[in-house]
């Protein structure tokens, strides 16, 4: 859920109604644009409002920035679109949808080595993203632990988890929310992932769990899930607190067994009780599907399933959400179904094949060092050599000239002062369009280098009242040796007044 809030500085009085493009066509009267209309209007004038404002929204296919799916077959739309009106909790009512939820959730199980044996059923939920999942998963560990601490009368107050700091701000979300401490590993210089030996050094009694990531949203890396394994296990032998792992895989989760099938990140180590994986992202299906699941029976605790039959048959439900579509579930089927292993390994062969042919060429301008690994999801992730003339955020406002949005943004504590620019390869981002969007960008290089620093005149009126040297009318030469381009004091304040200029941004991290 989004807080919204009215802002009169963006919305005035004149500001607050809205018209039809084709008034003379649809509607010649203006309709209130924060409270519902007191008159019904056509749903061909409807349609047309809503479709004229929607022209605005950028390209979903350009959208750069995020992990999710933009694109699918249009058989499986069919799908989606005849189940948008069922609501999968109602399992009596929708039988055969509950099916396809228990069949994903053994694939996926199955795809994570799950130690099942035939015919047994795996443990996990379908939920509406990876933040679900998380909330899910992070209650059982907590629940666990508080029950176990409760038997050997020990106190149960304080419960702590373990991740890095480059972890998605859904991990704080559940900390906050459900009062469990956020102990974080930061990062470092060259090192933008969780040190396994640090995180394990963070450990005590009252962890929960370590979390450990497959694709940081940052720069797509891989966590060392296998050390974090090999150490957790030594020190939970030393103390016999038995301290799990939770992968969170959302990015990572359909891309590994596919394009590494020998990495062990995942239920064949000892200690990792429960994974989370997004349907949404490299599963490849629209927004609005998580799933979590769990090595065994066991680690999910019985008191945090919900029996209700008030729709026509006993539903044991392990969710924060009870109502939602059902279009989701079934689409996340159809994928598993319809490419199988080796379809979903051709994908993501693919989508590393242009990830490559992205980062080759970013690399041929010399302008910038590469921040994304060999082995990851599929991102390449690139901060510029020399930030002297220019950064990060001029580029990807530049390269929004040309309909890409790509977000530039900082690490997480400690290597804050690394900005980096990312792209995320879908599998609707083609060997052409990786191409285009180098050629983009040697574009917006050369119009950068073809003109001062961007930041010059705004720094300077911005200094202007406190450095009598940036006066109007001062000498140019003064002007050029003032404070505001030495080179320390310069980055501070230009990116003050970039912040101060650009507030209408919301790239971020997705």
């Amino acid at each position: 859920m989004v807080l919204t809030t009215i802002s009169e500085s963006r919305h005035g009085a004149e500001d607050s109604t809205l018209h039809s493009t084709f008034a003379s066509r649809y509607v010649r009267t203006s309709l209130p644009r924060f409270r519902m209309p007191d008159q019904e209007i056509s749903k061909e004038a409807a349609y047309q409002i809503i479709s004229d404002e929607l022209m605005l929204d950028g390209n979903p296919r350009l959208n750069l920035a995020s992990f999710v799916t933009t694109w699918m077959e249009p058989e499986c739309d069919k799908l989606i679109l005849a189940s948008l009106n069922k609501n999968y909790i109602d399992m009596d009512e929708y039988p055969v949808t509950t099916e396809l939820q228990d069949r994903c959730v053994n694939m996926i199980a199955r795809l994570f080595n799950a130690p099942l044996k035939d015919g047994e059923q795996a443990v996990g939920a379908g939920t509406v993203g990876s933040s679900e999942a998380i909330m899910l998963a992070g209650l059982a560990f907590k629940r666990k632990w508080q029950n176990k601490r409760k038997a050997e009368g020990k106190p149960y107050d304080k419960p702590n988890i373990v991740t890095g700091a480059n972890a998605q701000v859904c991990w704080e979300k559940f900390a906050r929310y459900f009062e469990v401490e956020l102990k974080d590993v930061k990062l470092r210089d060259g090192y933008y992932v969780m040190d396994p030996e640090k995180a394990v050094e963070l450990v005590d009694e009252n962890t929960i769990c370590v979390c450990a990531i497959l694709g940081s949203t940052y720069n797509g890396e891989f966590e060392d899930v296998k050390r974090l394994n090999e150490l957790l296990e030594e020190k939970n032998k030393e103390t016999g607190w038995n301290t799990p792992i939770h992968v969170d895989a959302a990015s990572g989760g359909f891309v590994a067994p596919f394009l590494y099938p020998e990495l062990e990140w995942d239920f064949r180590l000892s200690c990792v009780r429960s994974i989370n994986v997004s349907g949404h992202k490299y599963g490849l299906v629209y927004a609005g599907i998580g799933w979590v699941i769990w090595k065994s029976r066991l680690d999910l605790p019985e008191e945090l399933i919900f029996h209700v039959n008030y729709l026509g048959t006993d539903q044991p439900t392990f969710t924060l959400n009870f109502s939602k579509g059902a279009s989701q579930i079934i689409a996340q089927y159809y994928q598993l179904m319809r490419l199988g292993f080796e379809g979903y390994k051709s994908i993501m062969e693919n989508c590393w094949s242009n990830a490559k042919i992205l980062r080759d060429g970013i690399l041929e301008t010399g302008r910038f060092d590469i921040l994304s690994k060999d082995v990851g999801v599929p991102v390449v992730a690139f901060s510029l050599k020399d930030k002297s003339q220019h950064d990060e955020y001029e580029i990807a406002e530049h390269l929004r000239r040309y309909g890409w949005t790509v977000p530039a943004y900082t690490m997480a504590p400690d290597a804050q002062h690394v900005t980096l620019l990312r792209v995320v390869i879908r599998e609707d981002f083609s060997c052409t369009l990786a191409e285009r969007l180098v050629r983009d960008i040697r574009r917006v290089l050369e119009y950068l280098d073809a003109r001062p620093p961007k930041l010059i005149e705004a720094v300077s009126a911005a200094l202007t009242e406190k450095e009598p040297a940036m006066k109007k009318g001062a000498d140019p030469q003064l002007l050029r040796s003032s404070s505001v381009f030495d080179k320390t004091l310069n980055s501070t304040r230009a990116f003050n007044v970039w912040k101060k200029h650009s507030l209408h941004k919301t790239n971020g991290v997705c």
